[in-house]
């Protein structure tokens, strides 16, 4: 125990010490100073030893060893005593509920040459078990505090020669990881008559001063008291950025007040459900804002109950910005600080919904005693009943698991709408209403899960056919809505059945690179780039041919090939080549993800063979004669086709008419000419819907339909039936009418924006293709002086990672989520994560390229 530390001194100039209680090593130069021969490593000269007199220890050259192992045998024993009786606190700090682990100290040591201080403190390091380094420049003590993290840094400033202590703080601090460092000076001993200010080392950043002094025990003291002070203190600040964290991500709204009411943190959501920025709330009065008039009183009605110490909990209505009122659960906690005063208050609330339910029974305890805080407790039921339903009759443990989260995240979404809060509120009120209330709230929650709340439904045949008429002919848009009877008259017609249909198409004409190049055309894995190059960017037709061979398509029009192939060919042709994105490897690539999705189990059982064939061909024209222009950018530059469909789903609309328009004007490529009628206009009504659905601007209203029409009654089946496949509630959900309509719209839709969820590579591709046709828009935007509909999208500045992180945290994620649950999509949902931390890990490197730089 009396050997000095060895010291390394590496080509960089930072030395390493290698300590005899320390478990590991600092860095690889300090794992080969272990074990290089004795003779390379540079002791600590002189020797420890206490004397008679005092507890003070000083250094000598020369002593004997039987002094010098009884000397270090005394400061030893002494250090030890001192240290066992904390040393557990040091591993394992309760911080309030929190148990934080602290890892053994780093001290970064920056002496220009080494002297009794420095060995001071490199001894005092190594009694106190502390691992450290030591940097002779500046340059190397920043290159080892950013490789490191030092917990305490100790700068000599005593001598301003060597180097500029206060600059090299300022540069430490400058960094980010040195928020929670604590910096010390070792500043010359002075006398009284020059004692000097402090306030320079606090502007450098110093966090206090250390007057010189090489005594062992004196150093000792010093790194303890910053342990246990300082360096604990900082851990806990530490800690606090996690707890931040967790407030900001909350999905519930959170705020913090002070002792007197005033507002001094609200989170993201509190932010959004009230409709004020985080500024204009933070210092104000609680009574300033929100308004309310009734909330001077109500805050009364709190405090008479949290000012006892105990929580209140309760139901309220308060307003947000725009004066809209707002029914919340809310819970208010009350801070304890110094003294036992009550220092802050936490508020946390949410919108009563059917996500978060309130026991009707508690709810009238509340209004007439809100005070007694212990009558309720918000119970979220749909939450608490996805433990079994996942893990029924589908997948392996690993994928009921998966689908588990899914279902959770589904429960969990934010995504409301005003028809969304009128089904919540009728939900609630049929907790306790007797039993033919409920039946008619069922009724009426039937009626507004329809798609199409505001179109009137005609009566039967018995009434007056001339209203009939009258009504269909007037108040339809010319595409006659189809009733649930139509739906099954078109089932029952007598095709094959893909998957369902079974038909093969001759594809022996198809060059043999091209059809290696679709080998795989069934997995998702399937690469359209390679199919891009091998048909010289026609890969439309080819893929087309396959995959509508594959569910029988020519057989149910009742077409030949020959027809197909030339529609196929006049579609492609309408696609522009120019485009970066837009063009005919789009909506391959569109087309294979539908056929994907069709093969799905949910999927099968939810669609008949007529939504098979409308899916495919609409994704096939989804987008033909795309000008490779947003629809923005269109009703700014005052096009043809924006006057021509007044302002209004203008490219969808285009593409929904021109692909009938060239199908229809030539036989030779007509595949819709030998169908019967009735069927023919059922088939272009599901077509024209599905491709409008690729709107954007009704991206959030097709997904909040999906989750609340058929996940959520879905998850709500399923929890009270064991097998899915014995239960009629479910097939019910699934091939409903209306339910059928959101199934396929949701499916174009995560076909049309399915990027993200693509190998890597792939991925990569369309991100740049995208940010191509966009930078393409920008430009002409600038050059023709109209309105720049996406900023951000100048190639001169743009970062495509931050695009791409945006554009799946707000789109992507939460549809998908939906989707998978629906339809148990695994191998995209692991894509979609490792693309996402692919955009994530470019961005945390500042870059704004596709790739990163080439090594």
């Amino acid at each position: 125990m009396g050997c000095a530390p060895s010291i390394h001194i590496s080509d960089s100039r930072v030395v390493y010490h290698s300590g005899k209680e320390s478990d590991d090593s600092n860095s690889p130069q300090q794992t080969n100073t272990l074990s290089q021969p004795q003779q390379q490593t540079n002791s600590v000269p002189g020797l420890f030893i206490k004397s008679p007199n005092t507890s003070t220890y000083k250094v000598r050259a020369n002593s004997s060893k039987k002094d010098r192992r009884e000397n270090n045998q005394i400061m030893d024993a002494e250090m030890h005593t001192s240290r066992s009786s904390v040393k557990a606190a040091v591993t394992e700090v309760q911080f309030g509920p929190m148990r934080l682990h602290q890892d053994q100290l780093q001290v970064l040591l920056v002496f220009a040459k080494e002297d009794s201080q420095s060995n001071g403190f490199c001894w005092a390091c190594e009694k106190a078990g502390f691992k450290y380094n030591i940097a002779r420049t500046p340059e190397t003590a920043l290159e080892s505090f950013l490789d490191k993290h030092h917990q305490i840094i100790i700068i000599d400033h005593r001598n301003s020669r060597n180097f500029d202590a206060e600059a090299l703080c300022r540069s430490i601090r400058a960094t980010k990881p040195s928020e929670n460092v604590v910096v010390i000076a070792v500043v010359r001993r002075q006398s009284d008559r020059d004692e000097a200010s402090i306030m320079p080392l606090i502007c450098a950043g110093f966090t206090r001063r250390y007057v010189e002094n090489p005594n062992i025990m004196t150093c000792y003291n010093e790194l303890i008291q910053l342990e246990y002070g300082e360096v604990l203190a900082q851990f806990k600040l530490r800690a606090c950025n996690s707890l931040f964290t967790t407030l900001e991500k909350s999905q519930e709204a959170i705020e913090i007040t002070s002792e007197d009411h005033i507002i001094q943190y609200v989170n993201p959501t509190f932010e959004s459900m009230m409709g004020y920025q985080k500024d204009e709330l933070v210092g104000k009065d609680l009574t300033e804002v929100p308004i309310n008039e009734k909330k001077s009183d109500f805050l009364d009605t709190i405090n008479s109950c949290i000012k006892t110490g105990k929580e209140w909990e309760g139901v309220y209505y308060t307003k947000n910005k725009h004066g809209d009122n707002i029914h919340q659960n809310v819970k208010v906690i009350p801070v304890f600080g110094h003294r036992g005063k009550i220092r802050h208050y936490v508020s946390i609330s949410r919108p009563c919904n059917d996500n978060n339910k309130v026991e009707k029974q508690c709810e009238r305890v509340q209004a007439e005693s809100q005070t007694d805080i212990q009558t309720c407790r918000h119970k979220d039921r749909r939450k608490g009943s996805l433990d079994v339903r996942s893990t029924t009759s589908r997948g392996s443990d690993g994928s009921s698991q998966r689908r588990h989260s899914s279902m959770a995240r589904i429960h969990s979404m934010t995504i409301e709408a005003p028809i969304t809060k009128v089904i919540n509120i009728i939900n609630a009120a049929q907790e306790n209403s007797p039993m033919p209330v409920a039946e008619a709230l069922d009724r009426v929650l039937e009626i507004l899960r329809t798609t199409e709340l505001y179109s009137p439904q005609l009566g039967t045949k018995d009434e007056d056919p001339h209203t009939n008429d009258l009504v269909g002919g007037l108040m339809t848009d010319g595409l006659r809505r189809l009733s649930g009877n139509e739906y099954i008259f078109s089932a029952k017609q007598v095709h094959p059945v893909s998957g369902h249909l079974i038909s093969s198409l001759s594809l022996t004409d198809i060059p043999p690179r091209i059809a290696q190049a679709m080998d795989n055309e069934e997995d998702w894995e399937f690469d359209i780039f390679e199919l891009e190059a091998a048909t010289h960017k026609r890969p439309l037709v080819y893929l087309g041919l396959k995959i509508f061979a594959r569910f029988g398509v020519c057989s149910f029009l009742n077409c030949s090939e020959a027809t197909l192939r030339s529609w196929l060919h006049v579609i492609e042709s309408n696609y522009h080549s120019s485009n970066a994105y837009h063009n005919s490897t789009h909506s391959a690539d569109v087309l294979h993800a539908t056929a994907y999705f069709l093969c799905k189990e949910r999927v099968k059982q939810s669609l008949d063979p007529i939504d098979e064939v409308a899916a495919l061909i609409a994704a096939t024209v989804h987008d033909v004669d795309h000008p490779g222009r947003t629809n923005s950018f269109l009703c700014n530059a005052g096009s043809e086709l924006a006057i021509l469909y007044n302002d209004t789903a203008v490219l969808e609309s285009h593409h929904a008419a021109l692909a009938f328009q060239i199908t229809t004007r030539d036989d030779k490529c007509n595949i819709f000419k030998n169908m019967e009628r009735n069927e023919y206009r059922t088939l272009r009504q599901a077509i024209i819907d599905m491709v409008l659905a690729t709107e954007m601007t009704k991206h959030f209203e097709h997904v909040n339909k999906f989750v609340n029409s058929i996940n959520k009654p879905l998850a709500a089946v399923e929890e009270t039936v064991g097998n899915i496949g014995e239960d009629d509630s479910v097939k019910n959900v699934l091939t409903s009418p209306e339910n059928r309509i959101l199934i396929k719209r949701m499916l174009i839709k995560c076909a049309d924006i399915s990027n993200p969820c693509r190998a890597l590579q792939q991925c990569i591709e369309w991100a740049g293709r995208i940010s191509e046709e966009y930078f393409a828009q920008t430009d002409e935007e600038k050059r023709q002086g109209l309105p720049v509909v996406m900023p951000v999208f100048d190639r001169h500045t743009c970062s495509i990672p931050k695009s791409q992180i945006s554009f799946v945290d707000y789109f992507i994620t939460d549809m998908f989520d939906a989707w998978d649950a629906f339809a148990d999509l695994p191998n995209l949902m692991q894509h979609l994560d490792n693309n996402f931390k692919y955009w994530k890990g470019l961005d945390e490197k500042q870059l704004k390229t596709l790739r990163p730089p080439a090594e």
